[in-house]
């Protein structure tokens, strides 16, 4: 159950992922093929309950393609589930309290750091994966190679994110930009003097406490500007908007060059 996301970026790889959306597995699989590291399954916004996220996860794991899924929220089912049927991280949202992190850490991370519920489920072959016959080289691997990604989207995250960046189990931090300034009452103020401090802040307490940084934005452009900023991973838009937007580009270039 290696976390081929993880070992790249141990190894010093920047990584890019989008939102998963579309909701096919043909479209998953396509992604594969694109040069994407990973692929986050988006179960808050999007309709996908917990066996359409399994054959998602299953397409891009054939393909080499990590899959993170952001959870519809934050409750045990919802952790457990999603990392029993083989998620290889996930993005938690609308975080506000260090509590919140502390239970999604019992939920999703198994002793000695939580108490998440022993299940052979897939990531572990059924239990027929060699690693997984002895419990506690199954709970080692399976803490090591599953991602617990907070999402700093409101004012108490963003209030607490030394606290909760020191704490044993959250492997990385995802920014919600929209929402994080919209909940600091300045919204889409993204050169905001307020807004960059928060986001500095941010990282530098992932940095400070070894943990992994994912920033979203809608601009492809701006993805090195957060690469250089320091940011492990960018996130951009949302594989139907990519895929409008490539389609558009089409048309109008036909058009522009006498198409009818």
């Amino acid at each position: 159950m290696e976390n081929l996301l993880k070992k790249n970026l141990s190894n010093g790889k920047r990584a890019v992922g989008t939102f998963f959306e579309i909701g096919s597995v043909s479209a998953i699989e396509g992604l594969s093929y694109t040069g994407l590291d990973f692929v986050i399954i988006d179960s808050e916004h999007g309709p996908f309950g917990i066996e359409s996220n399994m054959d998602f996860i299953r397409a891009a794991e054939l393909k080499g393609l990590t899959p993170l899924v952001r959870i519809n929220e934050i409750s045990r089912s919802a952790v457990l589930k999603n990392l029993d049927i083989g998620a290889k991280g996930l993005v938690i949202p609308c975080v506000e309290t260090v509590d919140q992190v502390k239970n999604i850490i019992q939920w999703g991370k198994y002793s000695p750091i939580g108490q998440r519920g022993f299940f052979t489920a897939r990531p572990t072959g059924f239990g027929f994966e060699e690693f997984s016959k002895d419990i506690k080289t199954l709970f080692d691997i399976s803490n090591s190679q599953t991602l617990l990604i907070p999402q700093c989207e409101t004012l108490g995250c963003l209030e607490h994110i030394e606290e909760i960046t020191s704490l044993e189990g959250v492997d990385g931090i995802f920014i919600g930009p929209y929402d994080l300034s919209i909940s600091m009452g300045i919204p889409g103020e993204f050169n905001n003097e307020k807004f960059t401090n928060a986001i500095n802040r941010i990282l530098k307490a992932c940095k400070d406490n070894g943990k992994l940084s994912f920033m979203f934005t809608m601009d492809p452009q701006k993805a090195n500007d957060f690469f250089d900023k320091g940011f492990d991973c960018v996130t951009v838009g949302m594989d139907i908007s990519i895929y409008i937007n490539a389609i558009k580009s089409m048309i109008n270039d036909i058009h522009k060059n006498g198409g009818k």
